[in-house]
This record gives structure tokens, sequence and C-alpha cells, in this order.
């Protein structure tokens, strides 16, 4: 939720062409009343009649006072934006607010206010509003909404001046705006196992005990409540005070989102293209992580990842699992198309580790880089990789699919390598996916338990 600070409304008026705003101010009506009044005056010099003259200085000078009026009026006003949410996922609405207040001794005339929006978010919203008391209040709101992920800014707020005879219109604009996050959209994912892969905090943890070994302890003192079974007796007989062992603090377990951004990885554009669902994947894939205990980690084919995010990626629980989701989430909304070619860069970055869980999106692959993630997969953890075939993805529903193509290729290249490969056809769901994936790898998995036997 963000918010727009108060701002006066002729904060950005010029002095030095007062004159030529007033007047370019002017209405139709306020425009054809002094064009009018022009030629009542310039008749009655040609056919004589003074009573012709005063009606034409009468048109003339009309819009010019009302002109004039307007912009010496010294209204004070503040405005604010409020977002409910700011962060909304692509597809779903936000809620603008907008809140005006006379903070001036005098009463306000007419009031129009308009909000300058992009055009991805909707219309140009614009309100009226009558008289505003002295230390009045006035509040109104709209709504927008994106199919497009992205960052998008709201403001600055306009506010148009009339006068009661509708001659002069004049515009203020306040110096504030706020930005809207549109992040991807998340789908919910099932909690599978991957063939017995560590679970976060649940089953299948790992747990890094706080001593080495009997003789290297680190204890600390005797807290009431302690177990008694975990006193260590050397070092309460060294310090002369009860010691106790340190609890064993489990330790978390890792994730790395790999998501290939290419930009000749993926062909087409728009909210259904390929990229779009790759972003969508692992957006999906790094909340369910988070959620579940995991510490997740992105990684892009630059090698490249998320600002802030700790040597063992981001992690916590309650508002920290918040946080760290948000981060992601923020990141995940710019994201764009690299000017790379290749994901060697990312393998160095996965090469200097070897544990943890690796969930790859990956767009088109050549020969060079088929053998670059195959690679990948030597590690302590699984591997699972979704793959996008841009053919697929670019041809009509009609089309009768191509047996034996090079896509097909490259998946049979990187389960040989021990990934847990699936080509993902077009507007797949990626639950169904990610639970086809936790088939395929408990099988496999039971596959080589009985070829050990």
């Amino acid at each position: 939720m963000s918010s727009g600070g108060p701002a006066p409304a002729e904060a950005d008026r010029g002095e030095t062409s007062g004159v030529r705003t007033a007047l370019a101010g002017l209405t139709t009506r306020g425009r054809s009343f002094l064009a009018a009044g022009i030629a009542a005056a310039v008749c009655s010099f040609v056919l004589g009649l003074s009573e012709l003259l005063r009606v034409g200085l009468l048109l003339a000078v009309l819009p010019l006072i009302c002109a004039a009026v307007l912009y010496r009026t010294r209204y004070r006003v503040a405005a604010s934006r409020r977002l409910a949410p700011g962060r909304v996922p692509a597809g779903s609405e936000a809620r603008v607010h907008l809140r005006m207040d006379n903070v001036s001794r005098l009463p306000t005339g007419l009031l129009m206010l308009q909000d300058r929006v992009p055009y991805v978010l909707g219309p140009r919203p614009r309100f009226v509003l009558d008289r505003v008391e002295p230390g009045g209040r006035r509040e109104v709101s709209y709504r927008v909404r994106s199919d497009l992920r992205g960052r998008y800014p709201l403001g600055p707020l306009q506010l148009r001046l009339t006068d009661p005879f509708g001659m002069c219109e004049l515009t203020r604009s306040f110096s504030t705006y706020d930005t809207l996050t549109v992040i991807p959209r998340v789908e919910p994912l099932a909690p599978v196992r991957f063939g017995g892969e560590a679970q976060g905090y649940g089953d299948g943890r790992q747990r890094s005990l706080a001593l080495a070994g009997e003789d290297d302890v680190i204890p600390r003192g005797y807290r009431y409540g302690d177990d008694l079974r975990r006193v260590h007796w050397r070092s309460t007989a060294r310090y002369g005070e009860l010691m106790v062992r340190r609890e064993e603090q489990p330790r978390r377990s890792r994730c790395t989102v790999l998501l290939d951004t290419r930009g000749g990885a993926y062909e087409g554009a728009g909210p259904d293209a390929a990229f779009e669902w790759a972003v969508a994947g692992a957006a999906s894939v790094l909340v369910h992580m988070l959620e579940r205990g995991f510490s997740v980690r992105l990684l892009t084919d630059s090698g490249s990842a998320v600002p802030g995010e700790s040597g063992d990626g981001f992690g916590g629980s309650g508002q920290e699992t918040a946080d760290a989701a948000g981060l992601l989430m923020d990141t995940l909304a710019v994201i764009d198309h690299s000017d790379g070619t290749g994901l060697s860069r990312a393998y160095d970055v996965l090469r200097g580790g070897n544990e943890g869980l690796l969930v790859a999106f990956l767009g088109d692959l050549d020969e060079e880089q088929a053998t670059t993630v195959a690679k990948m997969s030597r590690r302590g953890g699984g591997a699972v990789a979704f793959v996008l075939d841009p053919d697929v993805w670019t041809r009509e529903a009609t089309d009768v699919p191509r047996p034996g193509d090079r896509h097909a290729e490259r998946l049979r290249m990187l389960r040989e390598a021990g990934w847990t490969a699936l080509s993902v056809p077009r507007g797949a769901s990626l639950d169904e996916l990610w639970r086809q994936a936790d088939r395929e790898r408990s099988g496999l998995a039971a596959v080589n338990g009985e070829a050990r036997g």
C-alpha cells in the first residue's frame, strides 16, 4: 500500500506567462463569446450603433474577467493516493483511492480530477467534484487492471479548475506519483516429494549439530526447563556451574530455480507467450518452496541473482518469508529477455554448490546448451527441467505435432544425464506437470533401487 504526499495545487504556476496561460485556458464557449464580442464591436463602428458596441464589450470582457479571476484564485488543495494492493498478480484488479482536502479558508468551485495512468492499465479516470467547503474532504476511487507484468507509474494527479460560466478551464498538476507492481501469476502446487528429497523443515530434513564431538562442544549455561539429559558434565566441572549442550540447529533445505531468459530461446510476445509461462512457473515454484520451509534462490542464464539475496538464498519464517516472496516477485515482475546466447554462466554458479533441488525453466536448446544443462544435474539434490518448445507455442493448435524433432532429442539428452525433463505444451498447467515430474522421479528412484538391489 503506497500513498502520495500532499502538494499545493498552484505549485506549477508560471508567473511570467500568466496572461498567456489564462488565455490558453479559454474553453470553446469562452472563445466564442470573445469572438462574438469583437465582431459586435467591429459591426458597431461600421453601422454606427452604440448599443451594439456595449453588447460587444460585454461579450468580450466576460470571458477575460473569468480567466483573470480563475487564474488568480488561490485554492490550497492537498491530494493523496492509496493503492490497494500495491502489488497485484497479472490479470487481477487493484483499486486506487484518491483523496482531496481543501486546506484553505475559502470554498472551492467546480473541480475536475484526472489521474494519469499507462494505457495498459485502462482508460484515464476523470472525476467531477462539486464545491468543497473550507477544511472539507472528498474521496473517489477507480480500478486498474493489467494482463502484463511490470511496474507502472500512476500520476501525477491533475486538477482542472473551471469558472461558474464555463468560460475558462485551467489545469494544475501535483508532483507526486505512485507505482503499481504487477507480478506474475502464482499457481498453487501440490506438496510433492520428488522421490524423497529433503522437504524443508519436514521429513527428510538435514540437521547440523552445534557440537563437533564430545570433546569439542560449545555449551551454554543451564536454564530453567532444560532437559537434564543434555547436561555436559565435563564443561560443568570446568566452569563450576551447570552447563548444557546446545540444541541441534535445523539446516534449511535448499532449492535453486533456474530461469532461462535468453531472447533467442523464446518466440512470441504477450501474456500467453512461452516466456511469460516460464516466468509464472518460476514464481510459483519459488513461492511454493518458501512456504514449505526451503531456502530458495533465483538464478538466470546470465548468472545473476536477486539483489539482497544471501549466499544460501532467501529463507526465514513468518514475516521474513513474506518479505522474501515480495522481493522475488518484484524481481520477476520486471525481468526481461537477456542478450546472452548460452547457459555457461549459470553453470559456473551452480558448479560451486552441490546441494539442494534444482528446478529449471528452459527455452529452446541447441546441442551445446543441452550439453551444458546436462552437466548441471551432477549435484547432491534432484534436478527437474520444464522445457518449452518454441515451435509448439507458435504453431496453431490444429497443427499436427512433428515426431522425432530436435526438441525430443534434447529431452532425451537431459534424461540420460539424470534430469527429470518434461516438455511443456502450449497452455499447460504447471500443477499437472509438477505432479507428473514427481511421478516420473519416484518411478526412476524405484528403478534405481531395484537395480542396486
